[in-house]
């Protein structure tokens, strides 16, 4: 697949080359919402399964799917910066929460087809660190999702219980 300039990564096929996730691999929540069964939300991923697999099954989907990566991160600052590093937010973005609300409240800088998916990975430590940040992270993103809940573009939001390991992802 083709990199699109100024979009976030997209999944990348799995080890065996396919796209398709086993179906065992992917939770119930997060391939229904992936098939539209059920509409978007903020999901958990299990402690131990490796995110690849959801990126896998998103890309399967039609969906979109990027990492954001917050191992290490202890302070806002850094958040802002893994966000737009991870999200390639546009040149606009200004730093701060309501910025970010911005941004995710106006996709048009991630075009998509199908839905997208960020997963979030290694949060716990950002959480512990600067809980009132974490819980402003939470609000922005849960926003966001109810924002584009019935759409055909849909954003979901998955958590990692982390273990999960790092993930490929396409640029």
């Amino acid at each position: 697949m083709p990199e699109t300039p100024g979009v976030p990564g997209q999944a990348s096929a799995g080890p065996r080359g396919g796209t398709g996730a086993d179906q065992d691999a992917v939770p119930k929540p997060l391939a229904a919402v992936l098939h539209g069964r059920t509409l978007p939300g903020v999901l958990s991923w299990p402690a131990g399964r490796p995110v690849q697999h959801a990126l896998d099954a998103a890309l399967a989907a039609g969906w979109q799917g990027t990492v954001l990566d917050l191992e290490g991160v202890t302070d806002k600052a850094e958040f802002m910066t893994r966000a737009e590093t991870a999200l390639r937010l546009p040149s606009w973005f200004g730093r701060n929460w309501d910025a970010l609300a911005d941004c995710l409240g106006d996709l048009s800088w991630w075009p998509v087809h199908g839905g997208r998916l960020l997963v979030v990975r290694a949060w716990q430590g950002y959480a512990a660190a600067e809980p009132d940040e974490w819980r402003a992270a939470e609000s922005v993103l849960a926003d966001a999702v109810a924002r584009w809940r019935d759409t055909d573009t849909g954003l979901a939001v998955l958590l990692t219980r982390d273990a999960g390991g790092p993930a490929t992802t396409r640029r």
